[in-house]
C-alpha cells in the first residue's frame, strides 16, 4: 500500500514547464515498479547523476541501452521507456559504487539531454500508470493465469534452482497482478523481453508474454536436461569400460602380473595385524578401491602411499623391558658423573613402573641450561629401561600439522611427527625424547603446543588420531620425556602434564671429572687417535675449564679437546713425535692466550664496594657493586646497563639509607650536598632483577657511613621499603659461583632456605650460609665495626680449605644478559 501511494503521488503531482530529473543508462538490466535491485555505477556522467539526485529529492531515471556492449550511448541508443526510482543507499568503494534504488513508477522519457551540456544525461518525463485498465474478462483472465502457472511449475521442475516454498507460494496465489510481479522478479531472461514487458501496461498482454517467454525458457531447459542425460551415458560407458578393464587386469593377474596382486596383498597384511576391528575395516576399505583403480592413476598412488605408512606402524609389536633398578643405575653412573637428583627422580620414576606395569601419565621434563646432559640422559634411561629410543626435535615448530599430520588427499601428504616417531622405534613401547619443547610457537596455521596436550595426556593418547590416518593410534605405553632451557616459555597446560626435574650446570670439579673419565676418551676414540698417543694432566683439564670454558654444561670443553686432539694428530704426523703430553703451558701454547679472566671482584676490606651474587644462562657469577658519593646537590646517577627493575632496587636503597641514617651515623645533609653514584661492573652486560637490592643497599650504607664491607662476604636478596628481605630464584647457581670464587660466607634471605637442600653437597659443605629475614642482619654482618681490625675467622676447616677451587673465568666480551 505504501508503494502505491508513493506512486499515486507521482502521478498527481503538477507538471511544471520543465520537467527535468537526472538520468542512468543501464547496460543489460531493466528495473520495474515496486522491485528493489542494486546495479553498479562505473561511468562518469552516470555517478554525477546519482549525485545531483541525492541533493535533490533523491529520484533519478533508470532508461536501459537497447546494445549492452556501448560504452558511450548516444541519445538513440536509449529506450524512452523507462521506471523513475528513489534512491535508498549508495555503497562506495575502492572497487567502484553500488546504488540501490526502489522502483515508484513508470515513465516516458523525451527531450533527453546528453552528458555533454551538464556533465550527466537529464530528460524530462512523464508518469505512465503501471497496468491500465483491464478489459478482458475474468474468465480470460483467470485462464491465462493458470497457464502461466504451468509453464512456471514445469520450469521450477526443469530448472531446480526455485526454493519449493517460494514455487508453492506463487500457485497457490490468486490475484493477477501479485502472480506476474512474483515470477517476474525471480525470473532471469533476456533484458530485451523485460524491456517490452516494460513497455505494456495490459496486464493481460503482460501475463501473454511471460507464457510465452517461460515456455520458451521451458524449451531451451529440456533441451540441456537432454544433453545430459546424453553425457551421463557417456559416463555410465566409461565406468563400463573400467570394469571391463578390470576383468582384463584379473586376465592379466592369471598369466602372473604382480601389480593385479597388490589389493590381496595388503589385505592379507591387514589380516595379519594385531589392531581393533576399526582399524582393520577401514584399511580393508581403503586396499579394496584400489581393485576398482587404474594401477597408474594419482588415486591409486595416493592409497598405496597412505597402507605402505599404516601398515608399517608396530601394531602391537612390544619390547620386553629390563626392570632390573640396581643395572639401570649402572647404567645411568656409567654414562653420566653426577646429576644425583636427575638419576634419583629417574629411578623413582622406574622404580614404581616396577611395582605398577599399567601405570601411565608419567611424563618427565628436564628443564636446564644448554650442554648439561639433557639429551644423552635420556638415552641412557632407554638404555637402562630396553626400549627402544627415537628423538623428536620440536625446536621451530610452529604449524599443527607438523604434530598430527596432513589430510593424505594433499599433494606429498605424511603423518605427524608423533607417528613417523612410532615407525621409526618400530614397538609400541619406546621412549620418545620431545626436545627442546620451549622452542615450540604458533601461528595462524595452528598452536602445535595444542596438539601436544592429546599427545602427553595419559586420559587422551589411547585413542591418537593423526590426520594422515584417521584411525586410532595407541600411545598409552610410551614413555614420554621432555627438555627444555627455560620454563616459563612451556606452554602452562603442557607444563602442567609434566613432571619437571631442575638439571643444574656442573661444578668445576664435576667437568673436571665428566673431561677426565668421558670427553677425553670420546674424543681420542673420534679422532683416530690412541691412548698411548696422547694424555693429558690434571692441571691443563682445569685450565680448559677455567681460561677456555664459560658455560653450564661442557659443550664447549668437549670442543676445546676435540682441537687438542686434533693438533696432536697434525703433531704425531709431521714432526715424527709419538706420544703428545699437555701441560697448563703447552694448552696456552697449542691453544692461544686465556680467553677468559678471573672475575672481577671485591678482594679486600672497601668502603662502598660490596659482592653480590647473579644468575645468568651460563650458570652463576659474582656481580660486585660500587658506589661513590661526591659533592653535588643530592642527585643519584646509576650506571653498567640497568635494567628497570635494578634502578628500583637503588631507589628502595636510597629510601632505606635515609630512613636509617641516624642508626649508622649517617649525616641526614649528606643526601642532600653529595651526589651519590652507583655502578655494577662489567658495563657491557645488560643487568635486571630485584635479588641485587640488599647488595645496593649495604654498598649505600657503607659508602655514607665510611664503614668499610668485608670482602670475603657475597649476598644476595630483594629488599623492601621497610628493610624486609624476601627469597630470590636462582640460589643453585648463585651459591656456585661464590664456591668457585672462593668466596665462604652467603648471605640470603631467609625464605630461601628450604632451596639449600637442592644445593650440592661439595659446594654447601664449604660455604656457610647465613639466613636473614631483614637488612639489619645483612648490615651487621657484612659491615666491619669501627675499631674492629681483626678479620672474619676462618669458617672452613682445614680439610675442608683444601677443597677451595681457583678463580673461575670471565669473558672478556660477555654477551649474556645478568639477572641479579
Amino acid at each position: 500500500m505504501q508503494k502505491n501511494n508513493r506512486t499515486d503521488d507521482i502521478v498527481e503531482q503538477e507538471m511544471p514547464e520543465k520537467n527535468l530529473i537526472p538520468v542512468v543508462a543501464l547496460r543489460g538490466l531493466v528495473a520495474f515498479p515496486h522491485m528493489v535491485i542494486d546495479f553498479e555505477v562505473g561511468r562518469a556522467e552516470s555517478r554525477k547523476a546519482v549525485d545531483t539526485a541525492l541533493k535533490a529529492d533523491r529520484r533519478i531515471m533508470l532508461l536501459a541501452q537497447r546494445d549492452a556492449s556501448v560504452t558511450e550511448p548516444k541519445v538513440r541508443d536509449l529506450y524512452r521507456c523507462g521506471v523513475i526510482c528513489e534512491i535508498r543507499q549508495v555503497m562506495r568503494g575502492r572497487d567502484g559504487t553500488r546504488v540501490l534504488v526502489e522502483g515508484l513508477a513508470r515513465a516516458k522519457a523525451f527531450n533527453l539531454t546528453p552528458p555533454e551540456e551538464d556533465g550527466f544525461w537529464q530528460a524530462e518525463y512523464k508518469v505512465l500508470p503501471n497496468y491500465s485498465k483491464v478489459k478482458e474478462s475474468a474468465i480470460e483472465m483467470q485462464a491465462v493465469v493458470n497457464s502461466v502457472k504451468d509453464e512456471y511449475s514445469n520450469y521450477c521442475r526443469l530448472s531446480r534452482r526455485v526454493p519449493r516454498e517460494f514455487m508453492e507460494m506463487v500457485l497457490t496465489e490468486e490475484d493477477a497482478q501479485q502472480v506476474f510481479e512474483a515470477i517476474w522478479s525471480n525470473f532471469d531472461v533476456d533484458y530485451h523481453d523485460r524491456q517490452i514487458l516494460l513497455e505494456e501496461s495490459s496486464l493481460f498482454l503482460r501475463l501473454t508474454m511471460l507464457y510465452a517467454v517461460l515456455a520458451r525458457e521451458n524449451e531451451v531447459l529440456k533441451v540441456e536436461s537432454e544433453l545430459q542425460s546424453g553425457v551421463q551415458m557417456r559416463i555410465d560407458q566409461s565406468q563400463r569400460e573400467m570394469y571391463l578393464r578390470e576383468q582384463m587386469r584379473m586376465i592379466s593377474d592369471e598369466l602372473g602380473d604382480s601389480d593385479s596382486t597388490e589389493p590381496q596383498q595388503y589385505l592379507d597384511r591387514i589380516d595379519k595385524l594385531d589392531a581393533s576391528d576399526e582399524v582393520k575395516e577401514k584399511l580393508r576399505k581403503e586396499a579394496n578401491q584400489l581393485t576398482k583403480m587404474p594401477s597408474g592413476s594419482q588415486e591409486a598412488y595416493v592409497i598405496h602411499n597412505y597402507l605402505d605408512t599404516a601398515l608399517s606402524l608396530p601394531w602391537g609389536v612390544t619390547t620386553k623391558e629390563k626392570l632390573d633398578i640396581r643395572k639401570a643405575s649402572e647404567q645411568l653412573d656409567k654414562d653420566h658423573y653426577g646429576l644425583k637428583r636427575v638419576k634419583e627422580r629417574v629411578l623413582e620414576a622406574m622404580s614404581v613402573h616396577v611395582m605398577q606395569p599399567k601405570l601411565t601419565g608419567q611424563i618427565i621434563c628436564l628443564v636446564g641450561p644448554p650442554g648439561v646432559g639433557k639429551t644423552s640422559i635420556a638415552q641412557s634411561i632407554a638404555k637402562s629401561l630396553g626400549r627402544n629410543y627415537v628423538r623428536v626435535s620440536l625446536g621451530g615448530v610452529r604449524d599443527e600439522a607438523e604434530i598430527r599430520g596432513h589430510r593424505k588427499t594433499y599433494v606429498a601428504a605424511m603423518p605427524g611427527r608423533i607417528i613417523e616417531a612410532m615407525r621409526q622405534a618400530k614397538s609400541m613401547n619406546p621412549l620418545i625424547l620431545l626436545d627442546e619443547i620451549d622452542k615450540l610457537s604458533g601461528d595462524f596455521k595452528g598452536d602445535p603446543a595444542a596438539a601436544l596436550l592429546e599427545v602427553l595426556d595419559s586420559a587422551q593418547n589411547h585413542a591418537f588420531r593423526d590426520h594422515f590416518l584417521e584411525i586410532p593410534f595407541d600411545l598409552s605405553q610410551v614413555m614420554f620425556l621432555t627438555t627444555a632451557n627455560n620454563a616459563s616459555l612451556i606452554p602452562e597446560p603442557l607444563f602442567d602434564r609434566m613432571d619437571v626435574i631442575e638439571v643444574n650446570s656442573y661444578t668445576r670439579e664435576e667437568k673436571f671429572h665428566i673431561a677426565k673419565e668421558h670427553l677425553v676418551k670420546k674424543q681420542i676414540k673420534a679422532n683416530g687417535l690412541k691412548a698411548s698417543q696422547i694424555r693429558f694432566s690434571d692441571a691443563a683439564l682445569y685450565d680448559l675449564i677455567d681460561y677456555y670454558t664459560k658455560e653450564a654444561g661442557v659443550r664447549t670443553l668437549e670442543r676445546q679437546i676435540a682441537s687438542l686432539c686434533r693438533k696432536c694428530a697434525k703433531t704425531i704426523l709431521t714432526e715424527d713425535v709419538k706420544k703428545v703430553y699437555y701441560t697448563p703451558e703447552t694448552v696456552e701454547k697449542a691453544l692461544g692466550p686465556h680467553k677468559y679472566t678471573a672475575d672481577y671482584f671485591s678482594t679486600a676490606d672497601a668502603v662502598g664496594m660490596v659482592n653480590g651474587l647473579a644468575w645468568t644462562s651460563v650458570g652463576g657469577v659474582v656481580m660486585p657493586l660500587e658506589v661513590l658519593t661526591m659533592d653535588g646537590k643530592g642527585d643519584i646517577q646509576v650506571t653498567g646497563s640497568l635494567g628497570d627493575v635494578m634502578k628500583e632496587s637503588a631507589k628502595l636503597a636510597v629510601s632505606y639509607a635515609r630512613h636509617a641514617a641516624k642508626k649508622y651515623d649517617i649525616n641526614p645533609e649528606l643526601f642532600k650536598t653529595k651526589d651519590i653514584h652507583i655502578h655494577a661492573p662489567e658495563g657491557a652486560v645488560p643487568k635486571d632483577g630485584p635479588s641485587a637490592g640488599v647488595t645496593m643497599l649495604t654498598a649505600l650504607v657503607s659508602a655514607l657511613s665510611g664503614i668499610p664491607v668485608r670482602h670475603d662476604i657475597a649476598m644476595t636478596g630483594e629488599i623492601t621499603l621497610h628493610g624486609k628481605v624476601l627469597p630470590i630464584g636462582g640460589l643453585v647457581e648463585k651459591s656456585m659461583a661464590a664456591y668457585k670464587n672462593g668466596i665462604h660466607t652467603v648471605l640470603i634471605p631467609q625464605g630461601n632456605v628450604p632451596d639449600l637442600a637442592e644445593i650440592d653437597e661439595t659446594v654447601r659443605e664449604a660455604i656457610r650460609f647465613i639466613p636473614c629475614e631483614h637488612v639489619e642482619t645483612v648490615l651487621e654482618t657484612a659491615l666491619i665495626p669501627p675499631h674492629y681490625d681483626t678479620k672474619l675467622e676462618p669458617l672452613l676447616t682445614d680439610e675442608a680449605s683444601k677443597l677451595a677451587l681457583s678463580p673461575i673465568s670471565m669473558p672478556r666480551k660477555p654477551r649474556n644478559t645478568v639477572k641479579a
